[in-house]
């Protein structure tokens, strides 16, 4: 029994918070999981730089509505979802999540959760567990499924490393330089073929 377990910005839809940086006209949060290792580092950089220029979760909300999945991914999952089951683990939000899931068909997302003031302001956040992705993986794996894992950042290894069949998908040419051995794919019919092959069809 298989569960395919993807990334959701890069892979999906486009990076929340680069396009936030495009909107708000503030570059400095253009940095993502791409670029930082460190999670917590980077939400703590986020956040200082939301409370210095008094912006809350209402624009981001904002931006959000404005994004679409990318050309192809509603495409990718529907056909993937009628082969086998499909899980998306991402370190965005709940709050963030929600207009992205209907734009793709809503299919399944473990996330996290922000802690947001009455005036909207974003206090904090709550992980749902500590390294989510590939906790939840192992967790998938001891109620026996086989896992195949696909994501293009940094804080995706752990789960692609540590699942039967594992995929960068859109990924920097410094992660892939980094782990030569993960296939790498660029569209989305490559990395279905691919997964495709790791269950045996």
């Amino acid at each position: 029994m298989y569960i395919t377990c993807l990334d959701m910005e890069g892979v999906l839809v486009p990076e929340i918070w680069i396009a936030f940086a495009e909107a708000s006209g503030i570059p400095e949060l253009r940095r993502t999981t791409r670029d930082e290792p460190d999670y917590g580092k980077l939400m703590g950089f986020r956040l200082d730089i939301l409370r210095k220029h008094g912006l809350g979760l209402g624009e981001i909300q904002a931006t959000i509505a404005k994004i679409d999945p990318l050309p192809g991914a509603r495409e990718f999952l529907d056909a993937l979802r009628a082969e086998t089951q499909v899980i998306i683990l991402s370190d965005t939000f709940e709050q963030f999540a929600k207009p992205l899931m209907e734009k793709l068909g809503w299919p399944t997302i473990f996330c996290n959760t922000l802690e947001v003031a009455p005036d909207g302001a974003i206090t904090g956040y709550r992980m749902r567990c500590p390294q989510s992705k590939l906790t939840t993986v192992r967790a998938l794996q001891s109620i026996g499924y086989e896992t195949i894992a696909a994501g293009d950042s940094f804080n995706d290894l752990g789960m692609i490393q540590a699942s039967k069949a594992g995929f960068l998908f859109k990924s920097t040419e410094a992660i892939k330089a980094a782990h030569p051995e993960l296939p790498a794919y660029e569209e989305f019919d490559g990395l279905l073929q691919a997964i495709r092959g790791a269950m045996g069809q």
